[in-house]
């Protein structure tokens, strides 16, 4: 394990677990080392608890991408031709709907996001593990990406967009979160 103590311009002190298990303190510009020392030796107990909870986390988090067989060529392809067949008319829907069009779609073994937009040259990338979620939530993800054509950020006007062509949106979202959460907290 290695703790990282960062000065920054704060007025207390705080830790975090970071993915690989080690721990991020930061403390206020000035504060001596020995008193960052202490808050550290204070939070042992904390620190080995969170570590253990990070671990498992990324545990669970992996069984649950870990459902769609991806080692293969076949299977990549497969999963490829079905996620596009589910998607493609999604897109072209909704897109006729919102009065949007995407320069190009495409689509990759993201773990870190559903769906990406890159506003500048309209481009929309999804992830293939969308396969592991119900159908609904995936075309949440679809609209949501459609609607960073017409809106870049995540303010009033964007979640006004998804209200008029996506209802359901937060459900959807909430559905998506319930399902991963379900994986990684079955305890």
């Amino acid at each position: 394990m290695t703790i990282q103590i960062t000065y920054r311009r704060t007025s207390r002190m705080s830790m975090r677990i970071v993915k690989n298990g080690d721990v991020h303190v930061s403390a206020p510009i000035g504060m001596p080392k020995r008193e960052v020392v202490r808050f550290i030796e204070e939070h042992r107990e904390w620190i080995g608890k969170a570590r253990k909870k990070t671990y498992e986390n990324q545990q669970r988090r992996a069984a649950f991408y870990s459902q769609l067989p991806l080692q293969t060529r076949a299977q990549a392809d497969e999963a490829l031709r079905r996620l596009k067949d589910m998607i493609g008319p999604m897109v072209e829907y909704h897109s006729e709907e919102m009065g949007v069009r995407p320069s190009s779609v495409s689509y990759r073994a993201m773990i870190s996001r559903w769906g990406v937009c890159n506003v500048k040259n309209r481009s929309i990338c999804f992830s293939v593990y969308l396969l592991l979620l119900p159908e609904w939530c995936v075309e949440h993800v679809v609209v949501h990406e459609l609607c960073h054509l017409l809106e870049p950020s995540h303010n009033a006007r964007f979640h006004a967009l998804m209200d008029k062509y996506f209802p359901r949106w937060k459900d959807a979202r909430k559905e998506t979160r319930q399902i991963c959460k379900m994986e990684e907290d079955d305890d």
